[in-house]
C-alpha cells in the first residue's frame, strides 16, 4: 500500500497559501471598506419597480456585471494590476485617472473613490509591501475601488485573474446584500441569485482579462439613470 498522499491532500506551497488568505481578506465583507453603505443605484431601482423579487433582481445584476460597471472596474482593475507589475508610474496615473473619471454619477464617484481610500489605507498599514507606496503616489489622491484592489494585489504577488474573479463575487455579494435589505429578500434567495450569476461573474472576469482600455464602455442605462436619481430619492438607506 502506497503512503504517498493523494494529490487532493498535498498542501499549498507558502507563496499561493498567502496570497489566497490576503484575498480573500481583503475581499471579505468584514474587510472595513464601507461597502454595506452602497446601492450602486439599486435603492431607486426597487422604489422604482424595476426590481422586485429575485428574478428581477438578478436580470439587473446579469446585466450590471457584464455590460456595466462590473465589467469596466474589472478591466480597470486588469490594467492597473499590469502597470503595478511592470513600475510603469505613467500607466498607472493614466488608469487611476481614468478609473476616477469613469462613472456615471456624483454618488458613484464617492462611493467608489471612498472605498478604494480606506482600500489603500487599511492595505498600507496591516500589508504593506516593498513598492507599494510608489505605486499608490503614482496613482495620485483619486483612487477608484478596482485601482486600488489591482495595485494592491499586484505589489503582493496575489495572481491577477484569481483577483479578477474574487473581485468581481466580492462586488455581486454587496450588490445582492443591498437588494436582500431593499426588496426585501431571505438568505436563501439570496445565494440562490449568487447561484445564477456565477457563469456571469466568470465569463466577465475573463472577458476583462483581454480586454483593452479601447473595450471599456456600457450598455447599463437604466442603472446609470438609476444612480443619477437616487440623490433625489426622498428616503433613502443608502448612499447611492
Amino acid at each position: 500500500m502506497s503512503t504517498e498522499p493523494e494529490a487532493s491532500a498535498q498542501p499549498l506551497p507558502a507563496e499561493q497559501s498567502a496570497a489566497l488568505f490576503r484575498l480573500m481578506t481583503w475581499l471579505s465583507p468584514a474587510f472595513p471598506v464601507g461597502a454595506f453603505s452602497y446601492s450602486s443605484g439599486i435603492e431607486w431601482a426597487v422604489e422604482a419597480g424595476d426590481i422586485t423579487d429575485a428574478a428581477s433582481l438578478r436580470d439587473w445584476l446579469d446585466a450590471m456585471l457584464q455590460h456595466g460597471a462590473g465589467f469596466c472596474d474589472a478591466v480597470l482593475l486588469s490594467h492597473t494590476y499590469r502597470a503595478t507589475e511592470r513600475s510603469d508610474d505613467a500607466g498607472l496615473s493614466a488608469v487611476a485617472e481614468l478609473a476616477a473619471a469613469f462613472v456615471t454619477s456624483a454618488e458613484r464617484q464617492l462611493e467608489t473613490l471612498s472605498q478604494g481610500r480606506a482600500f489603500i489605507e487599511i492595505a498600507r498599514k496591516a500589508w504593506d509591501s516593498d513598492g507599494l507606496g510608489r505605486a499608490v503616489a503614482a496613482c495620485g489622491e483619486a483612487i477608484a475601488y478596482p485601482v486600488a484592489v489591482g495595485l494592491v494585489s499586484a505589489s503582493h504577488g496575489v495572481p491577477l485573474s484569481a483577483t479578477l474573479h474574487g473581485f468581481l463575487h466580492a462586488v455581486t455579494s454587496n450588490w445582492i446584500s443591498a437588494g436582500a435589505r431593499l426588496i426585501p429578500l431571505g438568505q436563501t434567495d439570496s445565494q440562490r441569485v449568487l447561484a445564477a450569476l456565477e457563469p456571469a461573474v466568470i465569463a466577465t472576469g475573463t472577458r476583462a482579462l483581454a480586454a483593452s482600455l479601447d473595450d471599456l464602455g456600457s450598455a447599463t442605462f437604466r442603472a446609470d439613470l438609476a444612480s443619477l436619481r437616487h440623490e433625489t430619492q426622498y428616503t433613502r438607506l443608502f448612499r447611492s
